[in-house]
């Protein structure tokens, strides 16, 4: 759970926008965004190497995204698509951004991807909209 000093509007289009996605993620989420359609989660650097597939299950603005998410590789594979809520509120002048990801099995690559990608995503998304500026989170870097 996340509280960003924004609208529903602006973090709801902060998630589904190119132009803004790839600013605090460094990926284009690309999607016609109805419920049934597929969606990509593609490198924004000029390579639009694939990194995640899945479909839209839910789509509900601006307040209810509900996805499935897996690797490339798993795209045939529904048994290894996990799934990812995300829940928008209005509270006085902030957003709480809930982002639940659930059907991931112990261990697995997912897991541990999200385990670290989830809090610097979220982060970054925060600072991004909150001062216009993104996180490093992806640097590679640690201290």
């Amino acid at each position: 759970m996340t509280y960003i000093a924004s609208t529903r509007e602006r973090v709801w289009d902060a998630l589904i926008k190119p132009e803004f996605t790839k600013e605090y993620w460094g990926n284009d989420n690309i999607s016609d965004w109805k419920p049934g359609s597929t969606w990509e989660h593609r490198n924004s650097d000029g390579t639009g190497g694939l990194r995640l597939v899945g479909k839209v299950v839910e789509f509900d603005a601006p307040r209810r995204l509900v996805l499935t998410w897996a690797f490339p590789a798993d795209a045939a594979n529904t048994g290894a698509h996990t799934r990812v809520t995300f829940e928008l509120d209005q509270i006085e002048t902030m957003v709480r951004l809930t982002v639940t990801h659930a059907d991931l099995a112990p261990g697995s690559d997912m897991q541990t991807g999200i385990t670290e990608g989830w809090p610097r995503v979220l982060s970054s998304l925060k600072s991004f909209l909150e001062t216009g500026k993104a996180l490093p989170t992806w640097s590679g870097k640690r201290t």
